[in-house]
């Protein structure tokens, strides 16, 4: 998400998330940029929320990705 990028759209979009494939160096090297469609209003109260706690987006998003892993199991079956 960047800063004053976001446009809108329509409730009832149905594109898919796109992985754009980009790969960092360094100490991330495991890290893959992503891109996914996301409810204006969440994304203000995501970017409101980072400014608040001083915590990057991209840390909170880690996070909930990381959480549904373990809610609904790593591999991809049953928990």
């Amino acid at each position: 998400m960047q800063d004053g990028s976001v446009s809108p759209m329509s409730v009832d979009s149905t594109s898919a998330p796109v992985d754009s494939g980009e790969r960092r160096s360094g100490p991330e090297a495991e890290v893959v940029s992503t891109h996914v469609l996301v409810a204006e209003e969440q994304v203000h109260k995501l970017r409101e929320l980072s400014r608040r706690t001083r915590i990057a987006q991209s840390e909170y998003l880690r996070e909930a990705v990381e959480d549904l892993l373990t809610k609904y199991g790593r591999g991809g079956g049953t928990p």
